[in-house]
């Protein structure tokens, strides 16, 4: 992966509507950004979709990039985050007639043959995430699930960006001791 000095410089060169600066991006960009497309929607079509529709924003939208208001990866994945969110939204508005799943609803905990087909491993995980504070399980779920970043994490939070890195640390910490690693 290219430093972000190297992505800022890349996304000032597509700016001026390099291509090769662009494809060099792409190449250096895409599985991280298709990685966070794939974990909110969990289809590889509508992923590849996203990855195509948020480079091409990306493209257009070059000039704007502001290095001062935040990352370049971070600025690249909230194109992506974002689009990918349009389309659960999008999804979640289909009629229960199209859409007969749509009437089961996820409880908090699984039922219990579900649970009983899970890996020991995946209960331990659980059984440890679910021994942290309520606020402390929903900060580690969007950081590692949904993918969302600590600048994203501290504006939920309502608390600074240093702040949420601690919890988080601290949280994986009491994980992998419950854990027992």
């Amino acid at each position: 992966m290219l430093t972000p000095a190297e992505l800022v410089g890349l996304i000032g060169e597509v700016a001026r509507g390099d291509q090769a600066a662009f494809e060099r991006l792409y190449v250096a960009t895409r599985a991280k950004l298709y990685g966070v497309v794939l974990r909110i929607l969990r289809r590889q079509d509508l992923a590849e979709e996203v990855i195509q529709e948020t480079y091409v924003k990306i493209w257009n939208g070059a000039g704007q990039f502001n290095p001062a208001l935040s990352s370049p990866i971070t600025w690249m994945a909230s194109i992506a985050r974002n689009r990918a969110i349009d389309i659960v939204r999008k999804k979640t508005e289909v009629s229960i007639e199209e859409e007969p799943q749509a009437m089961e609803v996820a409880a908090d905990n699984p039922d219990p043959l579900a649970r009983r087909e899970m890996t020991e491993e995946l209960k331990r995980l659980l059984e440890c995430i679910g021994r942290l504070e309520p606020d402390r399980q929903r900060l580690v779920l969007l950081a590692y699930y949904n993918g969302w970043s600590r600048e994203q994490l501290a504006e939920k939070f309502a608390a600074p960006v240093n702040t949420v890195k601690t919890w988080l640390r601290r949280s994986m910490l009491d994980i992998r001791e419950c854990l027992g690693l």
